[in-house]
């Protein structure tokens, strides 16, 4: 063998060598410091994430706080449908950010996918946003202000719940307060937030230059699931008894797939196995906009020094937000700290769960009430029947029948009808009914035809010297937006145009016309406009009140002239809209224990290369827990009350699980995530030797 003959060795040696011989490794170009904020330690990039979120949570929130009203007002869908459907709704919005975290982390990354992808396409926009812009405020901090960036989660929620107060507040103004083609201007009440993506989209791209931007870091979704599927499969494959066992299963990925994303992922699962409890709450919490403000409605919004809608009730969430969260991070939290309890942030969420219970304890009392002091609904094979007379003299009406011959005994009196509506029963699904009127010495039969389930009127009137009847079948329910509703009966032997407001009118016919109900605004109507064919004259209707039905007879008095006299088929709302205060001041609590503290600890259990992952994973629980609450309005099949009662029980049971779980979690801390090029090699002073691995020719 020549012993000159070069043969490459495979084998590695490491070699002592003096550091001075070690040429140096040129130094990484030094990294220029981000601009702060007034000397603070908060990037100037900060300001401009946490407005853009200010604006695009006003759009949002503003689209979404008309959204339920829309729905039953506008599309005139019943409330299991509306709730359903503003559910599905949300439901979506959460589920999108799973497409916008993979695109984030893996293609365009987060500057890109806010700028590009989310606010673009609105309708997909919200995928793009949710998940890159906690995350991405997140990146701008340097890992030595660890806590500037855990006040930042709060600041960046404070920015969420101020946009949300601003539009939960005007777009219902702009819905009710301005007039559109003679009905609410949801047009303008979408439009406004509409404007706002716009302007949110602005404010991002102005701190283009100072963003800090983590480039992706490669398709991190799909390397997470092939990392897991191998996982799987590999021990499936190795079940044998004679193969060692594993400290984790996921290290049966190992022959593949590099030990640091098998770390990251370990984590990742972590994390997600501690998700699965929580779409319960924010079942709870998104009702707000659904069923609460559904319970807001057959509730009375006058606070005497402010008249509040239906929808504007919503504006406590983010109002309170801004108070609790200062209350609770200098205040609250800081007490408990003094007391040597270590409040840890699972245990944060998990008191939130409890006080969301008791929100819905709450609101289930407070519907109890409604429904005490709400009329009766009609049921199978009845009728609710009130008589009203405008004759010139008193009426002795008489049902004709066995059953209901003793309903009304009393004679009503002119221009009065009966106290309260009367319960018939029919023997089928639709019957005929023989009255028996007397009036003066005249006695006369009538006959009318009434369907199961509805509330109507006999309305009885002169005829010449006799009088004759007709029946009118009344609104059926509550106003279904908080709104009053009114009619018009028109004594006059001429038609009568009547302007409610500036886009709305009607037309009621001569000779004892009735007009359909239509929908106004509470308040008061001193003097609403009328005329006929030639004459123009005023009619002072009064207070109309939340939730009202009512019922106007123009007549002539030929002392008073013509006039409007005003009867009530429903009564006004009696419940103040106040008592849902106690409901929304532990919900609001409950969020800023849960949801403000999950952001955070969402942000730093995730490992570096899945930030916008786990976000968007945070993010489906809210959309799972939507579609729960779609689940039960379609299928549950329960009063409200009921309903609210079955929801809290639910996160009671949930709260008790999520605390087992939490009490065995280990929180993962930060330099257990960094990768080995993340750590830095200590520098050898003096005259030590380094290890320079080198390959030996033999």
């Amino acid at each position: 063998m020549n012993p000159f003959q070069k043969n490459e060795s495979k084998e590695t040696l490491f070699s002592p060598v003096s550091i001075e011989d070690v040429p140096p490794r040129p130094p990484s170009p030094p990294k220029k410091p981000s601009p702060k904020i007034c000397g603070s330690n908060y990037p100037l990039s900060i300001a401009f994430i946490v407005v853009n979120e200010f604006c695009e949570r006003f759009s949002y929130y503003g689209m979404k706080a008309v959204l339920i009203l829309y729905f039953l007002y506008f599309l005139h869908w019943n409330e299991d449908t509306s709730t359903s459907i503003y559910h599905a709704f949300s439901s979506l919005c959460y589920f999108t950010p799973i497409l916008g975290a993979a695109i984030a982390d893996s293609w365009l990354g987060k500057f890109k996918v806010l700028s590009l992808v989310g606010l673009s396409l609105i309708a997909l926009g919200t995928g793009g946003i949710k998940p890159c812009v906690a995350a991405f405020g997140g990146d701008q901090f340097e890992e030595k202000h660890a806590e500037e960036r855990t006040r930042y989660f709060s600041v960046f929620y404070l920015s969420i719940n101020a946009g949300s107060l601003i539009s939960t507040f005007i777009t219902p103004m702009l819905r009710g307060d301005v007039q559109c083609f003679g009905e609410d201007c949801y047009a303008l009440a979408f439009g406004v937030p509409g404007l706002l993506m716009v302007i949110a989209l602005a404010v991002f791209a102005m701190g283009s230059k100072i963003y800090n931007k983590p480039p992706p870091e490669g398709n991190i979704v799909a390397q997470v699931f092939r990392c897991i599927w191998f996982a799987i499969s590999n021990r499936f494959k190795n079940r044998s008894g004679d193969i060692p066992k594993r400290q984790h299963w996921l290290d049966w990925a190992a022959e593949k797939y590099p030990k640091q994303l098998i770390m990251d992922v370990k984590a990742l699962t972590r994390v997600l196995f501690l998700y699965i409890p929580l779409p319960m709450f924010w079942a709870l919490l998104d009702q707000q906009g659904s069923r609460w403000t559904l319970q807001a409605i057959r509730m009375n919004g006058n606070l005497g020094f402010f008249v509040l809608q239906p929808d504007q009730m919503q504006v406590l969430n983010p109002l309170l937000v801004l108070i609790f969260i200062p209350l609770f991070d200098f205040v609250i939290y800081r007490l408990v700290s003094k007391c040597g309890i270590n409040f840890s942030s699972l245990r944060k969420m998990a008191v939130g769960m409890i006080l969301a219970c008791l929100a819905f304890a709450v609101a289930a009392a407070v519907e109890i009430k409604i429904n005490e002091m709400t009329p009766a609904q009609p049921g199978p094979q009845e009728v609710f029947l009130q008589v009203l007379n405008l004759a010139d003299d008193d009426v002795k009406v008489t049902v004709v029948g066995n059953e209901n011959n003793s309903l009304l005994i009393e004679s009503i009196k002119s221009f009065q009808k009966t106290p309260q509506y009367s319960k018939l029963h029919l023997k089928t699904k639709s019957q005929n009914f023989h009255f028996h009127l007397k009036y003066h010495n005249l006695s006369l039969y009538t006959e009318h035809s009434v369907q199961e389930k509805n509330w109507y009127s006999l309305v009885i009137r002169e005829d010449g010297n006799s009088i004759s009847s007709m029946m009118v079948k009344d609104t059926e329910s509550k106003t279904i937006n908080g709104m009053t509703t009114v009619r018009f009966v028109n004594t006059l032997h001429k038609d009568v145009n009547i302007s409610l407001s500036k886009d709305t009118s009607l037309n009621v016919g001569e000779d004892y016309g009735v007009s359909a109900y239509r929908t106004v605004q509470r308040g008061e109507y001193p003097a609403v406009h009328c005329r006929t064919e030639d004459k123009n004259f005023s009619l002072n209707l009064g207070l109309l009140d939340f939730g009202a039905a009512y019922l106007f007879v123009i007549t002539n008095n030929t002392n008073e002239g013509l006039q409007a006299w005003k009867t009530e088929d429903i009564p006004a709302n009696k419940m103040s809209i106040a008592w849902q205060l106690p409901q929304y001041a532990l919900v609001t609590a409950g969020e800023v224990m849960f949801s403000v503290t999950g952001l955070e600890f969402s942000y730093s259990q995730a490992p570096s290369s899945m930030k916008s992952v786990l976000q968007a994973a945070w993010l489906l629980t809210i959309a799972v827990g939507n579609i729960i609450v779609l689940v039960v309005a379609q299928f549950s099949g329960l009063v409200q009350w009921a309903e609210f009662i079955l929801f809290s029980c639910l996160l009671l049971v949930i709260c008790l699980i999520f605390s087992i779980m939490g009490y065995y979690y280990v929180p993962v801390k930060t330099e257990d995530m960094q990768g080995p090029g993340d750590k830095q090699i200590p520098h050898i002073q003096g005259n030590m030797i380094n290890l320079e691995t080198k390959k030996t020719k033999l």
